[in-house]
C-alpha cells in the first residue's frame, strides 16, 4: 500500500509517499512559495534533490505538481495515480471531538473547522490541503486526518484541567490539549520495541526537543501528561517561545509599553525562548557556535532550556510513580549528545544515568544508558510521517472489513 503523507502550511506544503508496512520512503518533498510563484522541491532516495518553478496560486495546483512529480517518467515513483491508495494529513487540532485517526468526510471535516479558533494558524491550512487533494484526485481515494492532539486526550481532568473558573471548560473547551501526539506515540512503540518489553507495562518520558519542543508522560502507553497547553506556547523555552510564564507578566509588559494583545503574543510566540534570552538566535546551533566563542547569553538561554527539560522529567517520573525510560528524539534531542548528558546529570537518584561513550553520538536509534543504570535513557529519531502513513493504512484497511 503506498500512503500520501501530505502536511500543509498556509504557504508551504510538505509531502511524502510512503509503503507503511515497510517503512521505505518512496519520494519525499516540499511546495513553497504557493500562493507568491511556487518553488517544487522532489527527491527520491538516492538520487540528487530536483527543484523545480512551478505556479502555485493555490494548494491545488501545489498537490497537482506533487502528483506531476510523483508520475515524471524521468523521476518519478508510480506510474499511475491509481497508485496512491490513501492520503494520510497532519491535523494539528481536533480538541476533544477526536482521541483517534479518522477518516475524512464532509461531517468530519465541519468538526475540525470548527477546531479553527484553537489553532488558527494551523488547522485552516491543514483543511485547504485535504480540500486540494480532494479537488486534484477526487472522492474516490480515501483521506485521514491525523491529529497532533489525538495522543494527549487519555489525559485525565487532574492533568488537563486550569485552576480557572470551570465554566471556562464547560462552554469554552478551555484546557490542555497538548500537541506533538504523533511523534510522542512513535517514539513510546519505539521505545518498547527497544526494550523488548510491551508498551502496557512501561511509564516513559518522551522529550521531542526542536525549535518546538514539548515533553510527554506516557503510562502503559497512554499519555498522561505533557507540557504544551491550550496552545504550543506552554511548556519548556523552545527557539522563539516563552514556554511557561507568569501570566501577570502580560499585564505588566502592556500596560508598561502600550502593547496591544497581538503585539504582545508576537513577543512570546516569535521573539522569546532560546532567541529572546541569548539576543543571538533560535537555532540551537547557532547558540552552540555561540558559547565556543565566550558568548554567555548564549549559555545562559541553553541552560534555561535544558534546566526546564529537567525539572519536566523530575515531575513526570512523580506523576506516575516511576520511570523505565527516557527518550529523546526531535532535531535537538537527537543530535545533541552535551545537551543530553546535562540535561540527565543529577537524576541518578532516579536512576538515570548515561555512558558518556554511547551518548557520543547523533540521529541514531540507540540505548545510551550506562551498564549500572536502573532507568534506561533512549535517543530514537522521530517519525512522524511513518506514524500518519500507518495510522492511515489501518483506517484504510478498517473500511473493509
Amino acid at each position: 500500500m503506498n500512503i500520501l503523507v501530505i502536511n500543509a502550511g498556509s504557504s508551504s506544503l510538505k509531502y511524502q509517499l510512503l509503503d507503511p508496512e515497510t517503512g521505505k520512503l518512496l519520494a519525499k518533498g516540499l511546495c513553497e512559495r504557493i500562493g507568491i510563484d511556487g518553488r517544487l522541491n522532489h527527491q527520491v532516495p538516492g538520487a540528487d534533490k530536483r527543484v523545480f518553478d512551478i505556479p502555485m496560486p493555490t494548494h491545488a495546483e501545489a498537490i497537482q505538481s506533487v502528483i506531476d512529480a510523483l508520475l515524471s517518467p524521468e523521476y518519478g515513483v508510480i506510474s499511475s495515480v491509481h497508485e496512491i491508495d490513501a492520503v494520510g494529513h497532519r491535523v494539528v487540532h481536533g480538541a476533544e471531538s477526536f482521541a483517534d485517526s479518522a477518516l475524512i468526510t464532509d461531517e468530519m471535516l465541519s468538526v475540525v473547522e470548527a477546531c479553527n479558533p484553537l489553532a488558527p494558524l494551523h488547522n485552516p491550512a491543514n483543511i485547504i490541503g485535504i480540500n486540494a487533494c480532494t479537488a486534484v484526485l477526487g472522492k474516490n481515494v480515501p483521506q485521514v486526518a491525523v491529529f497532533d492532539t489525538a495522543f494527549h486526550q487519555t489525559m485525565p481532568p487532574v492533568a488537563y484541567l486550569y485552576a480557572l473558573p470551570y465554566e471556562f471548560y464547560e462552554k469554552d473547551k478551555v484546557r490542555r490539549y497538548g500537541f506533538h501526539g504523533t511523534s510522542h506515540r512513535y517514539v513510546s512503540q519505539r521505545a518498547a520495541a527497544m526494550l523488548g518489553r510491551p508498551l502496557e507495562e512501561l511509564k516513559l518520558i518522551t522529550c521531542h526537543l526542536g525549535n518546538g519542543s514539548s515533553i510527554a508522560a506516557v503510562k502503559y502507553g497512554k499519555s498522561v501528561d505533557t507540557s504544551m497547553g491550550f496552545t504550543p506556547l506552554a511548556g519548556v523555552p523552545m527557539g522563539t517561545r516563552c514556554g511557561d510564564i507568569d501570566a501577570g507578566i502580560l499585564e505588566y509588559l502592556m500596560n508598561k509599553y502600550g502593547y496591544n494583545i497581538d503585539e504582545m503574543l508576537d513577543i512570546l510566540n516569535k521573539k522569546s525562548g532560546v532567541l529572546g534570552i541569548s539576543q543571538l538566535s533560535s537555532d540551537f546551533r547557532d547558540l552552540d557556535t555561540g558559547i565556543e566563542q565566550g558568548n554567555e547569553k548564549a549559555a545562559l538561554a541553553k541552560n534555561v532550556f535544558m534546566y526546564s527539560v529537567k525539572k519536566y522529567i523530575g515531575a513526570y517520573a512523580a506523576a506516575m510513580g516511576g520511570v523505565d525510560a527516557v527518550v529523546f528524539t526531535a532535531g535537538v534531542g537527537e543530535n545533541g549528545p552535551d545537551l543530553r548528558e546535562t540535561i540527565t546529570d543529577g537524576l541518578e537518584f532516579l536512576g538515570i544515568k548515561l555512558d558518556k561513550e554511547k551518548n557520543n553520538c547523533r540521529g541514531q536509534e540507540i540505548d545510551v544508558s550506562a551498564a549500572d543504570a536502573t532507568v534506561h535513557t533512549l535517543v530514537i529519531p522521530t517519525n512522524e510521517e511513518l506514524m500518519i502513513a500507518m495510522d492511515t493504512a489501518a483506517v484504510v484497511e478498517g473500511l473493509k472489513k
